[in-house]
């Protein structure tokens, strides 16, 4: 006779039940859509940003919540800080190899040889407004775009950085005064229940999402524009599959766990990414997969979200790639110097439009404006086949920061290896 309180088994769902078959469905009707009927496709994209701005408005309070309990239940501040020196060593390092590799292939390939195209006859007003969204996030700016105006308006807001900083600091105020502040920590662990819920039932739309995205993207792009620029964009696919597979695959070995298993494990999130052409999407669902695959969860919190702004694998091997495109494409020879130069202002830019909306097309205009030899205006050569490529930069930087979350667990010792075999196999 069997007890109430007895798990009852989990009934297993049929495949077209599955969410990532569901995604990849809606990314091949809405492919197709695009393609046969391209007037129709565009009136799609409402689809694609309504899903996108649905999982946004609970990013916030996943991140506040994971966070700041985390923090809480470290007990100890200087486990904060030394996840966080940890997290930001991994993060300059691997950001900079990415840059690095970029550049070499990009040297080796030369995907922008024989275009001939003269600089002079490039019209750069489709790209006047990222130069300008370049210039707007200095250094400077950017660190000031981090404090909030209020102690609650990032709840309101989309940055990132705002938000993190803000749980950062009500973390170790809960840490400081635990006992006392005992009945809040309860509420917001109990409150994580219903909010990763809400996670739940979005992710529910997510085909719809990815419908709409791709209809949308193939409509208003087309994918003729592929074949005019396929080398860079076969270059860049291939590099970037080489990153993950090479470099990240051996990160995954030395902890542990394998790189392809690790990458089956957060298949809804990849589709969700590949879908939407965008990593936010996969945030909420990212952390509580790494939670449950035996991720310290204060690691979890401060990790994943901090490496959205700051470990862009993705983002960077695109940088070098294109900029040396566009050089190669005007017929414009880089000396070791300049290659150099490049390189140190690329690691900076990165950084200084981190988080912003469009920082892959962003930080390369930044990049190019300090760097005189590759003209600015060179960046309308792949305007039209930027959208094809940000697939790409999204899935890398979501696998990539997934890995460091894994790797910096380890490294503190709380990272539950039975749970990760477990989960990953």
């Amino acid at each position: 006779m069997k007890h109430e309180f007895e798990e009852k088994p989990v009934k297993k769902k049929k495949f077209y039940q599955l969410l990532y078959v569901q995604v990849l469905f809606a990314i091949v009707i809405g492919v197709s859509l695009g393609y046969f009927r391209p007037d129709l496709g565009t009136k799609m994209q409402p689809l694609g940003d309504g899903f996108i701005k649905l999982v946004k408005m609970i990013i916030a309070p996943v991140i506040f919540l994971t966070v700041s309990t985390g923090i809480a239940g470290m007990n100890d501040l200087k486990k904060v800080g030394r996840v966080a020196t940890k997290a930001f060593v991994y993060f300059f390092f691997f950001s900079t190899l990415a840059l690095i590799i970029g550049l070499l292939v990009s040297h080796v390939v030369q995907p922008g040889a024989g275009l001939n195209i003269d600089p002079s006859s490039l019209d750069s007003s489709k790209i006047n407004k990222y130069v300008e969204a370049a210039k707007e996030n200095s250094v400077v700016d950017f660190i000031f775009n981090i404090i909030p105006q209020t102690l609650f308006s990032p709840m309101t807001g989309d940055v990132i950085l705002q938000v993190l900083l803000v749980a950062i600091l009500f973390g170790v105020g809960l840490a400081l005064t635990a006992e006392k502040s005992k009945p809040v920590i309860d509420f917001l662990e109990v409150l994580t229940i219903p909010v990763f819920k809400i996670v739940e039932l979005l992710m529910k739309l997510a085909p719809i999402g990815a419908f709409g995205a791709m209809a949308y993207t193939i409509g208003a792009y087309g994918i003729d524009s592929l074949m005019y620029l396929g080398k860079l964009v076969i270059t860049f696919y291939l590099t970037s599959f080489l990153f993950i597979a090479v470099i990240l695959g051996l990160v995954a070995k030395l902890n542990g766990f394998n790189i392809f298993r690790f990458i089956r494990y957060i298949k809804e999130e990849v589709f969700l990414v590949l879908g939407t052409s965008s990593s936010e999407p996969a945030m909420p669902g990212l952390m509580r997969k790494l939670n449950d695959a035996g991720c310290d969860k204060g690691v979890v919190g401060l990790v994943v979200p901090t490496g959205y702004s700051f470990n862009l694998d993705g983002t960077n091997i695109y940088m070098t790639l294109a900029a040396l495109f566009i050089a190669q494409a005007c017929n414009i020879h880089l000396e070791f110097d300049h290659l150099m130069v490049l390189l140190l202002v690329a690691i900076l830019s990165s950084k200084g439009a981190a988080g912003v909306t469009g920082a892959g097309f962003i930080t390369l205009a930044a990049t190019l404006a300090v760097v005189p030899e590759v003209p600015v205006a060179g960046m309308t050569l792949i305007l039209g086949i930027d959208k094809f490529m940000s697939e790409c930069r999204a899935l890398t930087n979501v696998i990539g920061n997934g890995v460091a979350c894994v790797v910096v667990s380890n490294w503190e010792n709380h990272l539950d290896k039975e749970k990760l075999k477990e989960k990953i196999g």
